[in-house]
């Protein structure tokens, strides 16, 4: 019946959307696929101890494997939808119909076009995403405008889902363990639960355990991103607004897509079970216009690049992510970020925008023919490996 299901999901989402079933193929969906499908057949498997469906007294068993089949439906199917579907990338060299926009709008180096309003450049999908929240490992690709509803729906359904499952299976290894003459007196014919038996159930447990936790988690956070209607990325944006407004006593920062909560829910959340709008026109509060947000995002670029520092690269680094060779120090405090560490060598320049007392973060200085194929390197390295410009000057 798994198997049956998780066909015809992938049929009618590959017909619809001609996607590359190739994202499906990779350690993140095929671990959460594995832990979906162990915790359905185990507690599947267990609650058929119980209730044997094929019995006149089955009727509990039967309701529950409906149930628990059901999850499995929900999650597996928002789950496919969001890989195979995708966020929606901005075509490159995309510009807005009106030429004069432009000078409001960012320009992306690598896609060699202008952002949509909400979008955003993934440096692993290296395409410009519509309403980019965040690229996630688990579905190997951007959560965005066209799949943000599948993925809340995802982390909505599969802590449900392993809840429901992890009390068939803690209930099973109770009985197990502790009243194991009323389970055999209780179930509908005698079981032999072996010890194998038990520890795979322990197993599941824990897997199903360990999701709720983790999924929950980010269920939080997506249901803040609902509710507000801002994604990731623009939470971080709108704090810095508003710390930049304070400081110069400005007027408080507005943000442009905030509707109220029903409103903001149902951007994501309705009935058709699709996003509204089309990913690069979008409706704005009173005061506010299509480019508001984008005017303020141009305006912390210019803010970031005035606090950039050239660095002169004096020592290598290969990029590894545990450079034992630069010392223990560097080692135990390596940046806790996904973002990418780049190679470095003598010669280098490097334009520093951020750093830790050990790490710096930056973008290499590449040459006319890299900038304009739209190549960029830019990511963590040692601190000690580079120096500023203004200390080689003053020695």
């Amino acid at each position: 019946m798994s198997i049956f299901l998780i066909i015809i999901i992938l049929f009618q989402v590959q017909f619809a959307t001609m996607a590359p079933l190739w994202r499906i193929l990779h350690v993140g969906p095929l671990t959460a696929i594995f832990v979906i499908f162990v915790c359905y057949t185990v507690s599947v498997i267990d609650s058929s101890l119980w209730f044997m469906p094929t019995s006149s007294a089955g009727i509990g068993g039967k309701l529950n494997i409906i149930i628990l089949t059901i999850w499995l439906a929900l999650i597996l199917g928002n789950f496919l939808r969001a890989i195979l579907i995708g966020p929606g990338y901005v075509p490159k060299n995309w510009a807005p119909e009106e030429k004069s926009d432009s000078k409001y709008l960012q320009f992306c180096q690598v896609c060699q076009g202008f952002k949509p309003p909400r979008a955003h450049h993934c440096r692993t999908c290296k395409r410009c995403v519509l309403k980019m929240d965040h690229h996630c490992p688990w579905i190997n690709n951007c959560c965005g405008h066209n799949n943000h509803t599948n993925f809340v729906l995802f982390v909505l359904f599969a802590p449900i889902g392993c809840l429901h499952a992890f009390i068939v299976l803690i209930g099973t290894i109770w009985f197990q363990l502790f009243r194991r003459a009323d389970y055999l007196r209780t179930a509908v014919k005698p079981v032999h639960f072996s010890l194998n038996a038990f520890f795979i159930t322990l197993f599941a447990a824990g897997l199903a355990l360990g999701t709720i936790i983790a999924v929950s988690v980010l269920l939080y956070y997506q249901i803040k991103i609902v509710l507000t209607n801002a994604t990731g990325i623009e939470q971080w944006i709108i704090e810095k607004a508003e710390d930049r407004r304070i400081e110069r006593n400005e007027r408080p920062f507005i943000y442009p897509y905030g509707y109220g909560r029903l409103d903001n829910i149902s951007q994501v959340i309705n009935w058709r079970c699709k996003p509204c709008g089309n990913g690069y026109k979008w409706p704005v509060v009173q005061g506010c216009n299509q480019y508001t947000l984008t005017i303020e995002q141009m305006k912390q670029k210019i803010l970031k690049r005035n606090r950039e520092v050239p660095f002169d690269v004096i020592r290598a680094y290969s990029g590894s992510w545990f450079p034992i060779t630069h010392g223990v120090s560097t080692c135990c405090c390596i940046p806790f970020t996904d973002e990418p560490r780049i190679s470095v060598k003598p010669g280098d320049r490097i334009i520093v925008s951020r750093g830790s007392k050990h790490w710096i973060y930056g973008n290499k200085v590449l040459d006319e023919k890299q900038t304009k194929a739209g190549k960029r390197e830019r990511g963590w390295f040692p601190r000690h490996c580079g120096l500023k410009l203004e200390e080689m000057d003053d020695s």
